[in-house]
């Protein structure tokens, strides 16, 4: 951790944070070069040093399997000690760590580790990023470097992708930590400062990914922009020796990121704003006659809808028109610029963000579905006035407008910690951007079993009428043998229509949507048993393994059917990945239409268009190929949304430093 910046002030905790260095044309070129070889890493795994450290980890395991429990403990104190005099964890350490932790797993929880976990996690260690088919054990890879790096003396931070997942994992690996005499914490929302602030202090910590990142922008406010030791000293000195520290965070030292391409990349396209309460200069009756004046035009003549950008323009006519309508009332409609913003942010409102889609009514309040999970994101708001829009919108009772306290990107955050290390199922695609974003090369770990699914080539229909009712029809046949089938939704609307097509020809199953996230846990659990039929949203596809119940492998384990492609082909994978779990048998297959989502963007709508006059004619490979130009058009258009953000805040951070606040 050379890299890292450390605060060394007596009584206080060290806040440590890493400067990513400036970079020069020869250096950018250089890191390029490096993407591309990254981009064109083979798939099979060669890696012959750390295979021969796994022989030399399950070597040392086999010596550990007569001792006793006490015996075990001294040798983790002989570790503990060992590692601390030499200041560095060497292969010899490592070897011994993870075959103690390997031991200890099989004591306190039952199960043996993989030699596929342990090459995972030795990676990870390296500060590597691993793609881990689902169902090969995550939560106990996480452990290993967790574990290694804890007992050197650094806080760990195991971000996950929600407070579920969080408490479950906390919670199931407790007693292998509490074995090591670590202490760990579980940060969720909701959490009053005190709470968080010890949840920190533990030697792990399981947290989400935006607690954890407003967290680190509140402790920039208290920091002053700079975390400097002058500022700590000073703020010591002010309050007295024995006073505590105001920051929440021990500094970023290394974070572990389950589900990474999440956190990394799905999530890196909207910068994080911490915000509070603000006065606000419109008012709610502007707003509802900007709302009903935008009802009121025509799209085409008086605006255009960018769907790929998520933007509202209004033409010429329709600025005129505005003008003619709006102009002669007071106060904010007699300024043309804030006039014409305000009927935009109602034609946004209005036209890009749909209930049951993008947020759910529920007690007369607004709550925000995360595109990518369809989970609810509790206490999260839509920034500028455009919350309030929505509120009204929907006849909520408008809340206080928030405005921008600090901001931040996914990017420059998580490039702040000193060391970091993450896994997914679902990485290999965007590879590339994750070198050269963050300097964090990829590596496919292999599965411990062969897998068995059986994927079907995606079949593609014209209307949506007629997609729901093939899929009825599927699900009618599988379930016919037994099976269990698992049908994945891209929105709340979507699994309604699902289960509208299922109840109408009598076939009884469960949804999990945004509406049901409290449920998740038994909802999924339940999805493997013979004969269960489950709706799900993309939530269905992170955090939680489907096992097969009793009769289920005999009738060709859970199939899978997925009804709309997603923005991104690792989002489809995840819904994939499902199914075939520790070898079981798997079923996957694709029912999708030119009516979907995807297909109704700007610059695919021609496509559509295409595809729906040759489908009849030259078959099905037409839609398919249609689909996937139009899922690469709109991941090349996310990936440099995502790199412009990032552009944007280096040249922000570059501002800041010529006038003296530097980053």
């Amino acid at each position: 951790m050379s890299d890292s910046k450390t605060i060394a002030v007596p009584g206080l905790a060290p806040y440590p944070v890493r400067h990513w260095p400036a970079e020069g044309l020869i250096e950018r070129l250089a890191i390029r070069l490096a993407g591309r070889t990254q981009a064109l890493n083979p798939l099979r795994y060669r890696s012959g040093s750390l295979r021969r450290l796994v022989r030399r980890i399950r070597h040392r395991e086999a010596d550990l399997t007569n001792l006793s429990d006490p015996e075990l403990h001294e040798m983790v104190r002989n570790l503990r000690r060992d590692i601390h005099m030499q200041e560095r964890l060497s292969a010899g350490e490592t070897v011994r760590c993870f075959a103690l932790v390997s031991e200890v797993v099989h004591r306190k929880l039952g199960m043996r580790l993989y030699n596929v976990q342990l090459l995972a996690g030795l990676e990870m260690l390296r500060g590597r990023l691993v793609e881990v088919r689902t169902g090969e054990g995550k939560t106990l890879i996480a452990a290993l470097p967790a574990v290694a790096v804890a007992l050197s003396g650094f806080p760990v931070h195991v971000v996950t992708v929600n407070d579920y997942l969080a408490r479950r994992d906390a919670e199931f690996l407790g007693p292998v930590f509490e074995f090591f005499g670590l202490s760990v914490g579980v940060v969720k929302g909701g959490m009053q400062p005190d709470e968080r602030r010890r949840a920190y202090d533990c030697d792990v910590t399981y947290c989400t990914n935006k607690d954890l990142a407003f967290d680190h922008l509140r402790d920039r406010l208290v920091l002053g922009e700079e975390d400097n030791d002058i500022r700590l000293k000073s703020e010591r000195f002010l309050k007295g020796s024995g006073a505590g520290r105001d920051t929440l965070l021990r500094g970023l030292h290394f974070a572990i990121l389950d589900e990474v391409d999440s956190v990394l990349v799905d999530e890196a396209r909207t910068p994080l704003i911490l915000s509070r309460e603000v006065r606000d200069s419109v008012d709610n009756a502007d707003r509802q006659t900007a709302l009903d004046f935008a009802g009121k035009l025509v799209s085409g003549d008086d605006f255009l809808l960018l769907k790929r950008e998520r933007l509202a323009q209004l033409t010429r006519q329709g600025a005129l028109r505005a003008e003619d309508e709006l102009g002669e009332l007071k106060g904010i409609w007699a300024n043309a610029i804030a006039r014409e913003e305000l009927v935009t942010q109602a034609l946004t409102a209005l036209h890009f963000f749909q209930r049951n889609h993008h947020y759910l009514v529920t007690d007369d309040k607004i709550r925000i579905i995360d595109e990518y999970t369809g989970r609810i994101m509790e206490d999260r708001f839509w920034s500028a006035g455009l919350h309030q829009m929505i509120e009204l919108k929907e006849g909520c009772e408008p809340t206080v407008p928030r405005g921008t306290v600090a901001r931040m990107t996914y990017q420059r955050f998580f490039r702040r910690y000193c060391r970091m290390a993450g896994m997914s199922g679902t990485i290999d695609e965007v590879r590339r951007e994750l070198w050269n974003v963050y300097r964090l090369p990829v590596r496919k770990i292999p599965t411990n079993r062969p897998p068995r699914v059986r994927t079907r080539a995606a079949r593609v229909v014209l209307t949506d009428e007629e997609k729901w009712e093939k899929v009825a029809g599927r699900v009618a046949e599988f379930n016919a043998t037994g099976a269990p089938v698992l049908i994945g939704t891209r929105s709340v609307e979507a699994s309604r229509r699902a289960s509208a097509a299922l109840t109408s020809i009598g076939i009884a199953h469960v949804v999990l949507n945004a509406e049901q996230d409290a449920e998740e846990a038994n909802i999924v659990a339940a999805a493997g048993e013979c004969g269960a039929v489950t709706v799900a949203t993309n939530m269905a596809g992170r955090g939680t393994d489907i096992k097969l119940g009793s009769g289920a492998v005999e009738a060709g384990g859970l199939h899978v059917i997925m009804t709309e492609y997603h923005d991104a082909r690792r989002i489809d994978r995840q819904l994939a990945g499902r199914c075939g779990r520790q070898g079981d048998p798997g079923y996957f297959e694709t029912w999708v239409s030119l009516d979907d989502t995807l297909m109704t963007l700007d610059g695919n709508r021609l496509l559509a268009a295409l595809a729906r006059r040759l489908l009849p004619v030259l078959g099905m490979w037409v839609g398919r190929l249609a689909f996937r130009h139009a899922q690469m058009q709109t991941e090349n258009l996310h990936m440099r949304m995502r790199y412009d953000l990032l552009n944007a805040d280096k040249a922000m951070g570059e501002k800041l430093a010529f006038a003296g606040r530097g980053e």
